[in-house]
């Protein structure tokens, strides 16, 4: 019997970059903007309520970030829909990643996790 796909699906995907007028390398701060696509390719409406990020940095200092929402919204999703974002962090080193996950909750008031998949915030290499 082969399973069924899943009504309750989300994709996220992530593309980040480095911001150098943000960022200040002598003081050890490097900014990065990340743009998130959020996509329902389930069959159900789906509630992004909070966001539970992990970074690390390349010395492998980590922060957590949790909260409600995303940039002050909390977008309902119709299967097909899609919510686009786009927000920064800022880290010790000039390489890091980032992961996490949304917690989404359906029409039927069941509660589960889009998972982020790992992504590299990398500051192009200077030439001096």
């Amino acid at each position: 019997m082969s399973s069924a796909p899943s009504s309750k699906s989300i994709e996220v995907t992530a593309v980040a970059r480095f911001v150098p007028e943000q960022s200040d390398v002598q003081a050890d701060r490097y900014v990065f903007a990340y743009h998130i696509t959020i996509r329902n390719t389930g069959s159900e409406t789906a509630q992004l309520v909070s966001r539970h990020w992990i970074i690390t940095d390349a010395e492998g200092a980590v922060q957590e970030v949790q909260g409600a929402g995303v940039v002050g919204e909390q977008p309902v999703l119709r299967p097909g829909q899609q919510f686009e974002y786009t927000s920064g962090c800022s880290i010790a080193t000039p390489v890091g990643t980032m992961k996490g996950s949304y917690q989404m909750v359906a029409e039927d008031g069941s509660r589960f996790d889009a998972p982020i998949g790992e992504f590299t915030l990398a500051m192009p290499r200077t030439l001096h």
